[in-house]
């Protein structure tokens, strides 16, 4: 027979952001526990409201597993204190104990301890105290008397009260002076009372009876569903938005969701203002009129059903609503009084970093290094939003003799402009507002459109998922602001190490890459990160290497100093590529095997390659040729044969058929792949290297490569090597898996 086990622990409020994380934890530590306690069960479910976190766990057996113990001990012949401390350990007689053959002709003693079960109660018991005190809560606390001894329990809010109930029948628990009970409370308003809990079965309806949803996500449902219907009875539509349902459920036990509005003259503010002031200061929804724009109107979320029908309520939001909004205007307001240039000298009082400068400093940094960018053309209005078919095609509207100035001007002037926010009223209230906000701010002071965009979304893309820009201006500064970051924390040794990545480098590393690739930006990155490591001047060299020695040697460190940076920073960009290619299936190895013919760091050219060696690899060609490839190498290998380059020779004798079949194979496809690499086209340089296929596989057949005629030998050495340079063309292929 099994039974149902209820434990409830009921504290004050928990902050909304920790329970859902709460309550998987608590279920979670408690299946770990019963399992070490051999106690069966069926399946544990756990809830988490303001007030109480709780689980239910079906199906309990009514004791543990009785199970048998076998302990190795000493020889049967052995002194007799060792086994008497065998038996101390054991707690068996030694008529008790068991001797065995050891397989040498002599026997060892064995003890069977045979544990037999533990009633569930027990068992349940020790499990709940042990989920209590080895919980891991974000932050917690100690209260009362016993907060002066750190051996006091910590919990999140004070703990007030414990339901343990096993059936019906209670479970004895004591945890810092509380003990546990059949006793809850009900909705702090509705139910303030005391609630006699039946059984785990009678839980989660005897709590709704008292105006207390224990499920999360039938909070949350209730909310997500009133919340729209409550906006689409005043014509309008819910902006959804699932990290604000998640803490709304977190703050009510008794969800009701109510509609108010706001003065449409604060409507006059940027929506971001509006959405981010409802959300972040009054955890409110807002909604979207009939043109899709913000309309003056929010959701809130009671966690009382009101007998007016939420109507004081309402009012009282509204009042805290307004107060807020009046806030963001006058931030608002006051900030467009002063020009973003006249902001940019307070730049020079906020330090980017100790070893990089001021924020002015970075700046002018991205700002010369955007423009170059430009003039390079590598971001022309060509190539910024060009698909892969359509790169390096000129637009209709801007021919590519006309408007790189005009473009490097603007590109220059956003850059110039781009952080001159971060030192305005409204950012100090919402740093989530950076950017964006300069970016409103120089369309009402009358910047060109383009600059105007490009301040608002230099910080894109932010992270998966984020929308990439393409807009030319945009794209050179946000791909300038990247670059300059990178450089410069590689250049002062602050790379990410394992897990750690304090500055971000990583994340703008995949930004630049989603740059390069949805704008098919083309050029060498290592070329743009030492432009941008330039741009340092000084500081790009560290005071410790240019100290030091003679003038001689201090070019030489220098210049190693240089050659390593660039090494770590280019193999910090296979790496993310590696993690960015992977959602799309394309194989790390393969990205390995180009990266390591060296100086391939257009990463649009090489991405190419990638997927073209990635179709080939996986027919029954590229399998056959990699085999061949492989047996070819590791032959050079190990006879350390390097040959001439593997470049073709005059033979000295008559080759065999196979051979000289392999021979004229190399002939045909050695000129087309190269003419094909030289083209971009890989895969036409991959079907050209498929022609070897064959005639590797009957040369590995039919030819002995260790020939006892010298001439033969380095002759066939050196033909290996002629084919794996050929593959090399395309691909290292000894990097390639399989």
């Amino acid at each position: 027979m099994t039974e149902d086990f209820l434990l409830e622990l009921r504290s004050e409020e928990i902050p909304a952001r920790m329970q859902e994380r709460a309550r998987t934890d608590l279920a979670a530590l408690f299946e770990a526990r019963l399992k070490a306690l051999n106690l069966a069960f069926e399946s544990i479910e756990s809830f988490a409201t303001p007030r109480r976190l709780a689980l239910i766990v079906r199906g309990v057996a009514e004791t543990t597993t009785a199970a048998t113990e076998e302990r190795k001990g000493p020889r049967a012949d052995a002194p007799d204190a060792a086994i008497q401390g065998f038996l101390r350990s054991t707690g068996l007689t030694r008529d008790q104990l068991v001797a065995r053959d050891d397989g040498k002709g002599g026997q060892v003693l064995f003890a069977v301890i045979e544990r037999p079960g533990i009633v569930a109660g027990s068992v349940l018991a020790s499990a709940a105290s042990h989920a209590i005190h080895n919980f891991a809560w974000p932050k917690s606390m100690r209260w009362g008397a016993a907060s002066s001894s750190t051996e006091s329990l910590r919990w999140v809010r004070p703990l007030q009260g414990i339901v343990a109930l096993l059936g019906d029948k209670l479970v004895p628990i004591e945890v810092a002076g509380i003990q546990s009970g059949a006793q809850t409370v009900g909705h702090r308003f509705h139910h303030p009372g005391v609630i006699t809990i039946g059984s785990a079965n009678d839980y989660v309806e005897k709590l709704r009876a008292c105006h207390v949803i224990v499920d999360g996500a039938e909070r949350r449902a209730i909310i997500a569903i009133g919340a729209k219907m409550a906006a689409k009875k005043a014509g309008l539509t819910l902006i959804e938005d699932e990290g604000l349902l998640f803490e709304n459920a977190g703050l009510t036990e008794w969800p009701v969701p109510l509609l108010g509005r706001f003065d449409s003259e604060f409507l006059s503010v940027p929506p971001e203002v509006i959405q981010l002031t409802a959300r972040v200061n009054q955890k409110y929804f807002v909604c979207a009129g009939p043109d899709g724009k913000l309309a003056n109107a929010f959701v809130c979320t009671a966690n009382i059903d009101a007998s007016d029908g939420g109507a004081k309520i309402v009012e009282g939001n509204q009042k805290v609503l307004a107060a807020r909004l009046s806030d963001a205007r006058f931030f608002y307001d006051t900030d467009l009084k002063t020009r973003l240039d006249d902001l940019r000298p307070k730049l020079e009082k906020i330090v980017f970093h100790e070893k990089l400068g001021t924020v002015a400093d970075k700046v002018d940094r991205v700002a010369k290094l955007a423009r170059w960018l430009v003039e390079e053309g590598i971001v022309t209005p060509a190539k910024a939003g060009a698909s892969g078919d359509g790169a390096g095609q000129e637009s209709p509207e801007t021919p590519a003799s006309a408007g790189v100035t005009e473009l490097a001007d603007m590109a220059e002037r956003a850059a110039r402009l781009a952080k001159a926010d971060l030192v305005t009223g409204m950012v100090g209230e919402f740093p989530e507002l950076q950017g964006l906000i300069g970016g409103y701010y120089a369309a009402a002071q009358g910047e060109d459109p383009q600059v105007a965009e490009a301040i608002r979304d230099h910080y894109k893309p932010v992270g998966q998922g984020d929308e990439v820009p393409t807009a030319p201006v945009t794209v050179a500064v946000s791909l300038a602001d990247k670059l300059d970051t990178i450089a410069g924390f590689f250049m002062k040794d602050l790379k990410p190490t394992g897990s750690k990545d304090p500055f971000a480098l990583r994340r703008a590393a995949l930004a630049v890459l989603a740059l390069i690739f949805q704008n098919q930006l083309r050029g060498s990155v290592g070329g743009w990160l030492a432009e941008a490591r330039h741009g340092f001047g000084a500081q790009g060299i560290a005071d410790e290497r240019a100290e030091l020695g003679t003038t001689t040697l201090r070019e030489e460190l220098v210049q190693q100093f240089a050659r390593i940076y660039m090494r770590d920073v280019r193999d910090f960009f296979a790496d993310r590529l590696k993690v960015q290619q992977k959602e799309a299936g394309v194989r790390h190895d393969l990205i390995d095997a180009v990266f390591a013919l060296g100086g391939e760091d257009d990463l649009v050219r090489l991405l190419a390659r990638v997927h073209a060696l990635q179709a080939f690899v996986t027919t029954e060609d590229g399998k056959n040729l990699l085999a061949g490839y492989k047996r070819a190498a590791n032959i050079l290998k190990k006879e350390d044969w390097t040959g001439e380059t593997g470049t073709k020779k005059e033979l000295s004798y008559t080759p065999l058929p196979e051979e000289q079949s392999l021979i004229q194979a190399l002939d045909s496809a050695e000129p087309i792949a190269a003419a094909a690499i030289e083209r971009e086209d890989f895969e036409g340089a991959m079907a050209a290297l498929a022609t070897l296929r064959a005639p590797i596989d009957a040369f590995f057949e039919k030819v002995t490569v260790n020939d006892a005629d010298p001439d033969k030998r380095e002759a066939r050495l050196d033909l290996l090597a002629r084919m794996r340079n050929a593959v090399h063309k395309v691909a290292d292929f000894s990097k390639i898996e399989g």
